[in-house]
């Protein structure tokens, strides 16, 4: 059978998807572009994290059905979850798999008996590149932000057991991939279903042979504690390089928003990481515009905060999406969209800025770049150990390898 994949949304769900098809190539399955007429069935990995990535889910379904309407559509992900009674309704979907499902997806594809369904976490790790991959480490949430409908697409926060990451990751190495990016919902949440700790997790893949560096890919400020910077920053495999959701600069949004912490503390721990770490650590910021009641005012004290204070490296910016059921969609004075359109426009233009005073500020440092791809113009590209990218002539013996740099 040939099987093709469309995947939406967030590393996770490429990381689940690279299972799939792993999966089903162990089965005897061939996997073959979305777009290809020689498809014989789909797989789609969908997204619910706004309401465009909903709607984009149900139009990339009957798209496929409309190119090959002879081929069953199996549907899983977040939108999956939280829209399923919809989307099994969709003309061409043969099945959808929730959060509690995820292991059955293959196996119904192939046609196998089906395992015993005990609804917990679904590991898995991407394995489409060759210099980095994305491992799963943890799932769902119990924060419950009043904005955020991925607690209840995913489910409550919970864990996959470092011995079980350690084997993953020895996979991963085993395939030549020297770097490994921790992906999860709530990352820094690790342990809460096995009673480990996310730094005891940290310091068992340290120890891995093969794997030559880790970034983290996202960790709430409270969550990543004084002593995990302590035990990076004494000389380990892991980047300074730090994914940290902020939401908004001003306090009394955070507040609003549920989040559990306030500006001066989230300063205060990026102040801590630069001690430690030096001024070089990339920081990328995720901030939500358009919050309900967030006036201009709010705004400028974030752009303030991020410009003045934090200066990130990069901004990751989203406009606030009303999402059903969550408390935020009852909120009063709701943000027009035209607002959020300039807001979000503002912001980026913050993070050209602050992204081009950080590369600058890296001039002529040494670092070590992994190379990674052969783009345009005879060039590869590599990031450094702080994500900085960096263009050399492409040599294919280089692909793969770390290499120091000046910048």
């Amino acid at each position: 059978m040939n099987v093709a994949f469309v995947t939406l949304g967030c590393k996770l769900n490429y990381a689940e998807t690279s299972t799939y098809e792993r999966a089903l190539l162990q089965g005897g399955a061939h996997i073959v572009p979305w777009n290809s007429s020689r498809a014989e069935a789909f797989v789609v990995n969908t997204c619910s994290v706004t309401e465009h990535s909903d709607k984009k889910s149900r139009n990339i379904i009957r798209k496929l059905h409309r190119s090959v309407p002879g081929a069953p559509i199996y549907v899983t992900g977040c939108s999956a979850e939280l829209r399923r009674t919809e989307i099994e309704a969709i003309e061409g979907v043969k099945a959808v798999f929730g959060a509690g499902e995820k292991s059955l997806l293959a196996p119904t594809v192939l046609g196998q008996e089906l395992p015993a369904q005990t609804g917990d976490i679904f590991p898995a790790y991407s394995s489409g590149e060759r210099t980095r991959s994305f491992l799963k480490v943890q799932d769902g949430c119990t924060f419950k932000c009043n904005y955020c409908t991925v607690p209840y697409a995913r489910g409550e926060s919970r864990n996959i057991p470092i011995c079980e990451c350690v084997r993953q990751a020895r996979e991963i190495a085993a395939c030549g991939i020297k770097e490994i990016v921790l992906t999860g919902v709530n990352t820094g949440d690790f342990g809460r279903t096995t009673g480990e700790s996310f730094l005891d997790l940290l310091k068992a893949l340290d120890k891995v042979e093969g794997i030559c560096r880790y970034r983290i890919s996202s960790i709430e400020p409270n969550l990543l504690t004084e002593e995990i910077v302590d035990w990076i920053a004494s000389g380990t495999k892991f980047l300074p390089h730090f994914h940290i959701p902020l939401q908004s600069g001003c306090d009394d949004v955070l507040h609003r928003m549920g989040r559990r912490y306030d500006t001066a503390a989230f300063a205060a721990k990026i102040d801590y990481i630069r001690s430690k770490m030096g001024t070089g650590v990339f920081f990328g910021i995720d901030v939500i515009v358009g919050f309900p009641g967030e006036t201009d005012e709010d705004f400028e004290s974030t752009c303030a905060f991020l410009r003045d204070r934090v200066k990130p490296a990069f901004i990751h910016v989203f406009p606030y999406s009303r999402r059903p059921g969550t408390p935020a969609a009852q909120y009063p004075n709701q943000v027009q969209d035209s607002v959020k359109t300039r807001r979000v426009a503002a912001l980026e233009e913050l993070c050209g800025d602050l992204h081009s005073a950080f590369v600058q500020s890296q001039k002529g440092t040494a670092h070590k770049v992994l190379f990674e791809s052969r783009t345009a113009g005879g060039m590869m590209k590599g990031y450094t150990d702080n994500y900085i990218e960096v263009q050399r002539p492409y040599d294919k013996d280089k692909v793969g390898n770390i290499e120091e740099v000046i910048l």
